[in-house]
C-alpha cells in the first residue's frame, strides 16, 4: 500500500450530503475484483449522461478539478452498501483524501486499508474547505499526516485528529497484509515448528 505523509493538491468540491457508494462507484461496475480501471467510472451516473457524454456541469469533468486528489464532501458520505470497490474507485482516479464531516463506518474502515486517508472535521471547518475548494486551480490545499495538519490556498491552518494506529499504519504504507508479513519470521518459526511435530499437515 502506498505510504500517506504530506498531500498537497487541488480539492474538488461536492457538497452533497449522504453520498451513498453506489453513487461513487454504480452497481454494474463490481463484476471486477481488480483495484484498478475503476476511476473511470467514479461518480458515473453523475458525471456521463445515457450515451456516455460527460456532464458538463459537474465537478469532475470542469478542468480545473481533472487531476483533483482531494474531495471535500458533505455529511454521511460513503453510505449505503459495504462495497470495497468505492474507495478503490476514489484511488485509482487520484484521490488519496477525502475531507467530510462524517462518515459512514464500513467505508470510513475501508479507507484506510486501501491508503486514502478519510478526515472528519466539524461542519464549520468543512465549510471553509468546501470555500476553498470552489476557487477552482487555486484550490490548493495541503494535508500533513504526521502533524495532522490542512492548510488552506490562504495559508489558514485546521488541525484534525485520527485515531494513532491508523495514522501508523498510513505513514508507514502498512494495510492488513503488510501488518501480517511484519510477523513474517514468527510465522515462518511457528510453521517449521508445526511440521516438525506434525509432518502429516
Amino acid at each position: 500500500m502506498q505510504k500517506f505523509t504530506k498531500l498537497t493538491g487541488v480539492a474538488a468540491p461536492l457538497p452533497m450530503i449522504n453520498v451513498d457508494t453506489d453513487m461513487i462507484i454504480p452497481k454494474q461496475f463490481l463484476k471486477t475484483i481488480k483495484r484498478t480501471g475503476l476511476g473511470t467510472a467514479l461518480f458515473s451516473e453523475m458525471r456521463y449522461d445515457q450515451a456516455g457524454k460527460e456532464q458538463s456541469d459537474f465537478v469532475l469533468n470542469k478542468p480545473a478539478y481533472r487531476k483533483a486528489t482531494i474531495l471535500v464532501a458533505g455529511d454521511n458520505f460513503g453510505c449505503g452498501s459495504s462495497r470495497e470497490h468505492a474507495p478503490w474507485a476514489l484511488l485509482d482516479y487520484g484521490f488519496r483524501c477525502v475531507i467530510a464531516p462524517n462518515f459512514a463506518d464500513i467505508f470510513y474502515n475501508n479507507c484506510f486499508k486501501n491508503g486514502i486517508l478519510p478526515i472528519k472535521l466539524p461542519q464549520a471547518d468543512v465549510d471553509k474547505l468546501m470555500d476553498d475548494a470552489k476557487r477552482g486551480a487555486n484550490a490548493t490545499i495541503s494535508i500533513d499526516l504526521e502533524t495532522q495538519e490542512i492548510r488552506g490556498p490562504d495559508g489558514g491552518m485546521i488541525t484534525f485528529e485520527i485515531d494513532a494506529f491508523r495514522k501508523h499504519c498510513l505513514l508507514n504504507g502498512l494495510d492488513d497484509i503488510g501488518l501480517t508479513l511484519q510477523k513474517s519470521k514468527a510465522i515462518d518459526a511457528f510453521e517449521g515448528k508445526a511440521k516438525a511435530v506434525q509432518p502429516w499437515l
